[in-house]
């Protein structure tokens, strides 16, 4: 872990335990430099028509794509992740490339209204400046170019302080971006510590923060990005319920939830992490279910036979186990899985949990890794409770036949930012991402992100 002393990065496979490559943080004048080299970079940027900035956009998705291979074998080495998923998470990134740049133009383009006086409006999305993002480890690419390419779409300058076990996919992708054509300096990596990014976020050229990270993280950032009056966007953790009615189709809820645990290791923040299932199917859907979690076996990851890499990091692995055995303490029950490996690598076992209650980490927080909760409920309406008696908020997922009834449930009673019907997901360009409660606020995605941060700027015209 950083201390305050630490003056270097230094990037670990968790598949090995090995070093990879360090890293020297960035003085506090280079730091401040790079700001106002974006800022000036930004200045020119703004100028260039909606389908200037759609071009280059379009570029980025197809050099993405270009460096397929480099990029997911790197995000595979520096965090853990499966190889064919690192594969999966570039395809997204080129995809939501191009639908920004197919739809960006259109969705960022005036707006004429007429007043009720006679008089006519015109509503501008006027890009404010250079734009500080905060990003973590668990997916490399998507988690920056999520932010990063609806704001250049909207005419934004772009920094990224990446997670530092995954510095060298930061500075891939930067690289990436300028052979692209992007102007250099409007996306900038930033190489800093902790109380460096602070005065990142008070620095008079930064005009807005976003932010993907865990609940306590979101505090902090939008405490002091709200202190320096400048809006945020946060994307926080979850613990999100996947519903299992007794209607469900079984087969397909078994398949799907463990898809939606293990995926990416288990550390998505929309992935499925408690698993309610009513009286009436619990015990059939729980004996499946634990059978299919003990096939999901850990090994390198470059490997494509394999279920579950390493989790990214050494601490992350000892804290899940803690959460599991503290869980243990307060009367859970282990059905699979639940021992912290030995050996090299941070590898966790794909693990079923029992008797899941209020009070147990397991129920009230977010388990990042492979464990899943398993929890009893007497009926649909007994169900739905226990799903929204949670401080977070993100997504969720209901199993039934009834789909007609599983979308009342999720648009009338569901507390979340998404519920996915029948199915596991992640997230799709042309659908909004985000959350409520302790999960965020803020929405990326579907167009919405293109207008986070933006100037919605009112022009007022005379009577014809």
């Amino acid at each position: 872990m950083k201390t305050q002393e630490q003056t270097s990065i230094t990037t670990i496979n968790p598949a090995t335990g090995k070093t990879i490559k360090k890293y020297d943080f960035m003085t506090d004048e280079q730091a401040d430099k790079a700001v106002k080299k974006c800022h000036e970079a930004f200045l020119e940027w703004k100028k260039q028509s909606h389908k200037e900035r759609a071009k280059i956009i379009k570029a980025i998705g197809k050099e993405l794509k270009n460096h397929k291979d480099e990029l997911s074998e790197l995000m595979t080495q520096e965090m853990g992740k499966l190889l064919k998923q690192g594969k999966q998470e570039v395809d997204l990134c080129a995809g939501i490339c191009e639908y920004t740049a197919t739809n960006g133009p259109e969705m960022l383009k005036n707006e004429e209204r007429e007043l009720q006086d006679g008089g006519r409006g015109l509503i501008a999305y006027s890009p404010i400046g250079v734009i500080y993002g905060i990003q973590p480890w668990n997916f490399p690419t998507y988690q920056v170019i999520r932010y990063a390419i609806v704001n250049l779409m909207a005419g934004n300058g772009v920094l990224l302080k990446h997670a530092e076990n995954v510095t060298g996919c930061a500075l891939l992708i930067e690289k990436i971006f300028e052979k692209a054509g992007l102007p250099k300096n409007l996306f900038t990596v930033l190489k800093i510590s902790h109380n460096q990014s602070d005065a990142i976020i008070k620095h008079e050229l930064v005009r807005g923060v976003t932010l993907t990270g865990s609940p306590g993280a979101g505090k902090e950032i939008a405490k002091k990005a709200g202190a320096a009056l400048k809006k945020s966007v946060m994307e926080l953790g979850s613990n999100d319920a996947y519903i299992i009615l007794d209607d469900a189709d079984l087969n397909l809820a078994v398949k799907m939830c463990v898809q939606g645990r293990i995926y990416n290791n288990g550390e998505t923040c929309v992935a499925a992490k408690r698993f309610i299932a009513v009286e009436k199917i619990y015990d059939e859907f729980k004996e499946a279910f634990v059978a299919q979690m003990k096939k999901m076996k850990h090994g390198d990851p470059m490997d494509s036979d394999t279920k579950i890499g390493p989790m990214a990091r050494e601490d992350l692995r000892d804290d899940l186990h803690e959460q599991v055995t503290k869980s243990v303490k307060k009367g859970a029950k282990v059905l699979c899985g639940g021992e912290k490996p030995t050996g090299k690598g941070f590898y966790y076992p794909a693990t079923v949990l029992e008797n899941v209650k209020p009070g147990q980490p397991a129920y009230d927080d977010e388990l990042f890794g492979p464990v899943a909760s398993l929890i009893k409920a007497k009926d649909t309406e007994d169900a739905m409770r226990i799903a929204n008696d949670s401080k977070f908020g993100l997504g969720g997922a209901i199993f039934s036949k009834d789909e007609k009834n599983a979308i009342k449930l999720a648009t009338d009673h569901f507390d979340t930012g998404m519920v996915f019907i029948n199915g596991f997901g992640l997230a799709q360009p042309n659908m909004p991402f985000g959350g409520v409660k302790d999960s965020g606020y803020g929405r990326e995605h579907g167009g919405f992100g293109m207008k986070e941060f933006v100037n919605v700027k009112s022009v007022y015209l005379p009577k014809k």
